[in-house]
């Protein structure tokens, strides 16, 4: 029999929650519907005080935030189940990844923080939910991210072609899945995707992002202050490798922006996008050489000028969206915690460890029933 699990994430934008209904069978994944469900404004600002490294809050502003976004995120799965006229009696699980509001791989311990009471979930809907999904990996010796190469493998390896998949959120990570099943997936974070270019854009246009990447392409790119984003050390670590909207912040460009006087506003939002092409190529490059096919997901894949920069910069490779592959880029990930749910509800291991670093293959995330 078929099951039906929803998938919930919220990513660095903070604009959406979306959800994603998959039905699993012997024949495989399908996705039976999806939406996004918007943030409320004063939510979405509480919670970016929040995530951001200097906030210093009280556990009581924790605890209310948390509270809260479980609620949005019960809201979103009813939501997607009334548009979709599924009954929520068919539905064995919720996998919640919650709102990141802190990813510390490299503190001594490691943890990573993802606000969105499951408990809460769980009693708003009826349904079981499974949470906490990085934890377990991290405890393990892993970086608790990224995650989504597991599902990544599952849908898209190919036996006549080396692959890599490209997920455009606010940070950018690749899965490398070569053709032959003898050498191990990989994956990794490369840098900043859409974080800093819809943070730009927000400051100086009051827009939530740039538009297919006009705003930039009426700017030239500040070579010099390129060439200093291209030598951060994140960029030429060796994976296993994880980061966050806590490095790649506002204040880190407003402090290599400071060595930088005089450029426009306009040039800055071209420099950020040659900046997340240029490092997305470089690690495909340095990691993933001979790849075939670049398979792109995430927010990023409706800007065009990324996507032509990428196309560009890639030689010998064809850059294309999931769509062309049965997966809608804008829902993959979702897909991809509802996959994980599936996994953690039949006892099987949802890591690979060499992509995280665990030590060890781990069962991720934590049950809570209604």
């Amino acid at each position: 029999m078929p099951e039906r699990y929803i998938g919930l994430i919220s990513g660095t934008s903070m604009d959406a929650v979306d959800a994603a209904l998959v039905e699993s069978d012997a024949d495989g994944l399908r996705c039976l519907g999806a939406i996004a469900h918007p943030f409320p404004d004063s939510l979405r600002q509480d919670l970016r005080r929040l995530a951001s490294p200097d906030w210093r809050g009280d556990l009581d502003e924790y605890g209310r935030l948390d509270a809260l976004t479980g609620d949005l995120f019960a809201q979103a799965a009813l939501s997607l189940l009334a548009q979709t006229q599924v009954p929520a009696a068919t539905i064995t699980a919720i996998g919640s990844h919650g709102q990141t509001v802190r990813h510390r791989p490299d503190a001594r311990p490691s943890f990573s923080l993802q606000i969105g009471s499951p408990a809460r979930i769980a009693r708003i809907t009826g349904l079981t939910v499974v949470a906490d999904f990085r934890n377990a990996d991290m405890a393990a010796g892993g970086q608790g991210a990224p995650l989504v190469p597991a599902f990544h493998q599952a849908m898209l390896r190919h036996p006549e072609e080396n692959r890599v998949i490209l997920n455009l959120g606010g940070i950018a990570n690749i899965t490398s899945l070569p053709a032959s099943i003898q050498s191990p997936a990989q994956g990794f974070d490369t840098g900043p995707a859409n974080t800093l270019m819809d943070h730009w854009v927000r400051h100086h246009r009051h827009e939530q992002h740039d538009e297919d990447g006009r705003w930039a392409m009426a700017g030239q790119v500040v070579e010099a202050l390129l060439t200093r984003w291209m030598a951060d050390p994140y960029l030429g670590l060796p994976p296993p490798k994880s980061t966050g909207t806590e490095y790649f912040s506002p204040a880190w460009l407003q402090a290599h922006l400071a060595a930088c006087s005089g450029v426009s506003a306009v040039d800055v939002q071209r420099t950020l996008l040659e900046f997340t092409a240029g490092s997305v190529v470089r690690a495909i490059e340095t990691h993933a050489p001979g790849t075939d096919r670049v398979i792109v997901c995430g927010g990023g894949v409706h800007n065009g000028a990324l996507l032509a920069r990428l196309q560009t910069l890639l030689t010998g490779c064809i850059v294309e969206p999931s769509s062309r592959h049965g997966l809608d880029p804008d829902w993959v990930e979702a897909m991809a915690f509802a996959w994980l749910a599936r996994e953690r509800m039949q006892g099987r291991t949802g890591n690979l460890p060499a992509v995280t670093g665990a030590s060890r293959a781990v069962i991720l995330g934590g049950i809570h029933a209604p």
